[in-house]
């Protein structure tokens, strides 16, 4: 049974910064490509990054390019999302998935299988 647990949220003034984290278990997690995805209040998923199995493929959503990174750590079966110079359009739900093969996530597959979610707030 796949649980991802996400931690690290919190509320930060614009241009400060969260580590998030994700732990998994249920699953062989190194052989999984893994993603950030994130809700803000009223809207839509919206992925945020994607780190294939060995990471060493990642992409970021425009959005948040040069301002996060996503890393992945095999022995604590955990992947990280870095954010930094935070901005008030960041606050959201922030879920970590697992993708379905050792690739990025896709459509609706990039927030099927994702943990409970951590809270960003960002505002002044």
């Amino acid at each position: 049974q796949v649980q991802l647990v996400e931690s690290g949220g919190g509320s930060v003034q614009p241009g400060g910064s969260l580590r998030l984290s994700c732990v998994a278990t249920g699953f062989n997690f190194n052989d999984y490509g893994m993603n950030w995805v994130r809700q803000a209040p009223g809207k839509g998923f919206e992925w945020v990054s994607s780190i294939n199995r060995g990471g060493d493929g990642i992409l970021y959503a425009n959005a948040v390019k040069g301002r996060f990174t996503i890393s992945r750590d095999d022995a604590k079966n955990t992947v990280y999302l870095q954010m930094k110079r935070l901005k008030v359009e960041d606050t959201a739900v922030y879920y970590c998935s697992k993708s379905s093969s050792q690739h990025f996530c896709s459509g609706t597959g990039c927030y099927a299988d994702r943990g409970q979610g951590t809270q960003v707030t960002v505002s002044s």
